[in-house]
This record gives structure tokens, C-alpha cells and sequence, in this order.
């Protein structure tokens, strides 16, 4: 194991310090200069489209909602990464962390924009409705379905088997550290309830996480906002701390402005997940008039994710009397840290919302894998072999150490961010255009329709017909 790790760290040591960094970065500031600030200039769409109507199809059945989707997204952004993984950040990288945390998520607000609306363009039908994602539209719109297959490996790996291992891992260590459950029944409890969501198919995770992802999100910003409040007087200092630590000028724990950005960059990516290839996923499945429209929507998932819930956590932890003088890490200090303004039963509120948010990961990044394991070949055997591997995976991240799993989810993450980067800045080009009608039409007073040959020579598209014979016959719910 030794071994292995060793070899692990190398790998990710090289990817992330020179391609993943200058890559998600660059790619970031291409796509927001290429889109005039879709990311800020959109915000206000963003909160209409959230209310956007369930759309029934030309055969009767009800699609997965552009609501839906955002939240099957954000199920997968708000997890681990925002709770464990910001205290990781901090305490390996210093308060800087979270300013490059959000830095990462300003600029991946506009590569979530291309990704998604992608996804949304090349996505494809299915006995469910649609489904899509980076795979599909390397292969319909770059023509390399060996590209695809590749990305779908390193999805299926990443998400559906050792992602889950990261979020069945801090549950574990929550629920032992809250209530003294060993972990092996904690990691039982898991395999049990995950088997019943996701033999339930693509609907019933809509539906879980449709209930879930708001509720828990909301209940942990309040909280968030509450210590925030009663410590304001400590809120300038905290912030002149963050900045600080950001460029290297003080460094009250952790490293340099090196590890201030690596750790942000690689937390922030594994939390809001823009660039990655994930979200799109989720994306393809809504049934929407317009592909721009979950376009949108992902990119609000990255800001909900990073500078809400991120940051709540982020404060939490720097307003606390704890950093700095503790060994904890991982969720372990920000129990310590919220038991230091709430009290001792913090720890156990922690641990509830750490198994909601990381629970409802585990089923969202299963659906990641699914889809990517059924492009790949699309029948129950290779399915079922698929989710038994997720099962055992929640299994083992519940007992396992923590380091291993974090090293392997960073390999697994960059190997994807590398081929989907590739991907989106080939095929920018089209989601700008697929953009530049959506506004069009938004300034004529309509509500967007997207047709295939809305844009000239976009081809292989099959859930976007020419019209007016338009196989997208749709009505909304009154």
C-alpha cells in the first residue's frame, strides 16, 4: 500500500502543479472573456430558471425537471468537498485556501456554462427520458468515441467507486466522532441505504435529491450565518487573514502561497466540480426548451456550492478559538471548531448534515457512473457488476484510512479534468453560439426554443430536431 501510495502522489504531484492549476485557470478566464461574464451577467436568469416549469413530452411523460437536474448536481457538488475537504484546505494550505476557492469558482462559473450546455446539445434519448455528458458529445462532436470511452472510465472510476469512498469515509469518521458508532456498522448502514436508492433508477435519485439537496443546503447556511453573526466583530480580520494568506504575506497555518493555491484549486474543484466533466451529466438529463437554460443552471450549482456553502464552512472554522491549535483535520476539526460557538451538540448536528450532504453524493455520483458505464456498453450485466462495485466501495471507504482515498480521488480527478479541458475548449465555440441565441431570443421577449438548425452546421444531434418538426413537442405543467 505503501507502494501505491507513493505512486499516486507522484502523479497527482505532476498533474496538478503543472497542467490541472494553469489549465482549469486558463480555461476560466477563456470562457468568461469569450462569454462577456455569462457567470455575472446571467445571475439574475439563473434565479428565473429555477422556477421553470416541469415539461411534459410529445408522448405524455413527465421529464427530469431543469430544477431536478440542478439539484442531482449540486447533490454531487455539496458533499465532503464542502464540509472535510474545506477543512483540509485551511489546514494544509492556509486561510488563503478559500480565497483560491473562490477564485476557482468565479472563473468555473463560465466552464460550467460551456460544459453543461454542451452536455445539453449532444445528450441523447433514453428509456428515462435523455442522458449525456462529456462522453457523448466527444463523440458526436469531435468524432472520437475512443476519447469518450476514455473519459468514461476515469468518470466511472472517480465517481461512481472511489468519490464514494471519500463520502462513505467521512461519514464514518462523523458518526464516530459524534456518537461512537463503529465504523464497519456505520459503513453496513450505507451499503444497505444506497442499494435501495439506486436500484430505484434515475427518477427515484431526481426525487431524492430534489427533497434532500435544498433542505440540508439551507439549514447549513443558516447555521453558517448565524456564527457568522454572533462573531461579526471578527469578520474584517478573518477576511484581511484570508487575503493575506492568499499571496503569501502572512501564513498563520500551513504553507506558503504555493499550498495556499494548490489546496484551493484542488478543493475547490473537488467540491463545485466545474471543468471536471461531472455536472454535465446531470445536465443532459432535464428536458428543458433550451440548452443554454441548464447551462445556466450548473453554473448557479458552482456558485451555491463555493461561495455559499464553502464559505460557511470556511467561517466557521476561522471564527472559531480551535485553528491552529489542534492536530484535527478533516471533518474532525470543523466538529471542533462548531462545538467552540455552538457547544458539544454541534458535533452531532455536524455529523447529521455530513451524512445528508455526503449520502446524497454517494447517489448522485453513482448516477455519473451509470450513465458513463451504459455508453460504454449498454447492457444489465455490466451494469449490475457496476454497482456492486459502488457497494463495495462504500463498504471500504468506511473503514479505510482517509489519506489514500483523498490521493485517489485527486489522481482519478485530474486524469478526467485533463480530457474534458481538451473537450469543452474544441467545442466552446458551439455552447457560445447556442448562447448568443438563447439571448437573442430573451431580448425579443420569448421564452427560448432551441432547434437543431437554429445554429448552422451543428450536426449528430438527435434531441434537438429542425423545425418547425421539432421532436421537443412539449408542453408546460399548468
Amino acid at each position: 500500500m505503501e507502494q501505491v501510495s507513493h505512486v499516486v502522489g507522484l502523479l497527482n504531484g505532476f498533474l496538478w502543479t503543472y497542467i490541472i492549476i494553469g489549465g482549469l485557470l486558463g480555461a476560466g478566464v477563456y470562457f468568461t472573456l469569450r462569454t462577456k461574464f455569462v457567470q455575472i451577467r446571467m445571475i439574475k436568469e439563473m434565479g428565473r430558471l429555477l422556477t421553470d416549469k416541469t415539461i411534459i413530452t410529445n408522448d405524455g411523460q413527465k421529464g427530469i425537471s431543469s430544477f431536478q437536474s440542478f439539484c442531482i448536481g449540486a447533490a454531487t457538488r455539496i458533499g465532503t468537498g464542502n464540509l472535510a475537504g474545506v477543512a483540509v484546505a485551511l489546514t494544509l494550505g492556509g486561510p488563503g485556501a478559500l480565497f483560491w476557492m473562490w477564485i476557482v469558482a468565479l472563473l468555473g462559473g463560465a466552464t460550467s456554462f460551456i460544459e453543461s450546455t454542451l452536455a445539453q446539445v449532444y445528450k441523447v434519448k433514453d428509456k428515462d427520458g435523455f442522458k449525456g455528458g462529456p462522453a457523448y458529445y466527444m463523440e458526436k462532436a469531435l468524432n472520437a468515441r475512443w476519447l469518450g470511452i476514455l473519459f468514461a472510465i476515469f468518470i466511472a472510476l472517480a465517481f461512481g467507486i472511489i468519490f464514494n469512498g471519500v463520502q462513505s469515509n467521512t461519514i464514518s469518521i462523523a458518526f464516530e466522532t459524534a456518537f461512537g458508532v463503529d465504523r464497519a456498522v456505520m459503513g453496513i448502514v450505507l451499503v444497505v441505504l444506497t442499494t435501495v436508492v439506486i436500484f430505484g433508477g434515475v427518477k427515484r435519485i431526481a426525487r431524492f435529491s430534489e427533497i434532500i439537496v435544498p433542505v440540508m443546503a439551507v439549514f447549513y447556511l443558516l447555521i453558517g450565518l448565524f456564527v457568522i453573526v454572533t462573531n461579526i466583530s471578527q469578520v474584517p480580520a478573518v477576511f484581511t487573514l484570508i487575503f493575506k494568506s492568499a499571496f503569501g504575506l502572512e501564513q498563520a497555518v500551513g504553507g506558503g502561497i504555493g499550498a495556499a493555491i494548490m489546496m484551493g484549486v484542488k478543493r475547490g474543484l473537488f467540491s463545485n466540480e466545474a471543468g471536471m466533466g461531472s455536472a454535465p451529466n446531470a445536465a443532459a438529463t432535464a428536458v428543458v426548451t433550451h440548452p443554454a437554460k441548464q447551462g445556466l443552471m450548473q453554473t448557479l450549482g458552482v456558485f451555491v456550492d463555493t461561495l455559499l456553502v464553502c464559505s460557511a464552512t470556511g467561517f466557521i472554522i476561522l471564527l472559531g478559538d480551535i485553528y491552529g491549535k489542534t492536530d484535527a483535520t478533516g471533518i474532525e476539526l470543523l466538529q471542533a471548531s462548531l462545538s467552540s460557538h455552538l457547544g458539544s451538540w454541534a458535533s452531532i448536528f455536524v455529523a447529521i448534515s455530513i451524512f445528508l450532504f455526503a449520502f446524497s453524493s454517494i447517489v448522485g455520483s453513482y448516477y455519473y457512473g451509470e450513465t458513463n458505464i451504459q455508453y460504454i456498453k449498454n447492457n444489465k450485466n455490466s451494469l449490475l457488476i457496476y454497482r456492486i462495485l459502488v457497494l463495495g466501495m462504500v463498504m471500504f471507504g468506511s473503514v479505510a484510512s482517509i489519506q489514500i482515498v483523498w490521493d485517489l480521488a485527486d489522481l482519478s480527478m485530474a486524469l478526467m479534468v485533463v480530457i474534458n479541458l481538451v473537450a469543452i475548449i474544441l467545442l466552446g465555440k458551439i455552447a457560445f453560439k447556442v448562447l448568443d441565441d438563447y439571448i437573442m431570443q430573451l431580448k425579443a421577449g420569448k421564452d427560448p426554443v432551441f432547434y437543431a438548425d437554429s445554429i448552422e452546421g451543428l450536426k449528430n444531434v438527435e434531441a434537438w430536431e429542425n423545425k418547425p418538426k421539432s421532436s421537443l413537442k412539449i408542453k408546460k405543467v399548468v
